[in-house]
């Protein structure tokens, strides 16, 4: 994985707030209301925020209103405590843990579909 300087996290975060808005087709005449968190690159001065977008940001340490957070383990249980040749390697394991995560819906809904959070039909 390519590691980012600062800067360039913000330029890249405002090519893909640029690209989100034009594939929502945000505007003067639709606003889209995006919820993040506090990090670094979501929150500089550099950022370019496109017009119609807005953001809210989540309070300071609450997972709870971020369930992707609670994936994190359940993916490093594929490479955790392993040692890998090179990169590639990790990358293959992780995949196949991605893959075997995709095969266990109740297991990922166990650890991100909390009691308060919106049902969908």
């Amino acid at each position: 994985m390519l590691a980012l300087d600062a800067r360039s996290e913000l330029v890249a975060f405002s090519l893909a707030l640029a690209h989100f808005a034009r594939e929502v087709r945000v505007g003067e005449e639709k606003r889209v209301l995006l919820v993040l968190d506090g990090a670094g690159y979501h929150t500089g001065k550099g950022v370019e925020i496109p017009e119609g977008v807005e953001f809210e940001l989540q309070p300071a340490y609450s997972p709870e209103l971020q369930p992707a957070e609670h994936l994190w383990p359940l993916t490093d249980e594929g490479i955790a405590n392993r040692l890998f040749t090179d990169l590639r390697e990790m990358e293959e394991a992780l995949a196949k843990r991605c893959i075997a995560l995709a095969e266990q819906p109740q297991l990922i809904r166990s650890a991100t579909l909390f009691h308060w959070w919106p049902q969908t039909a």
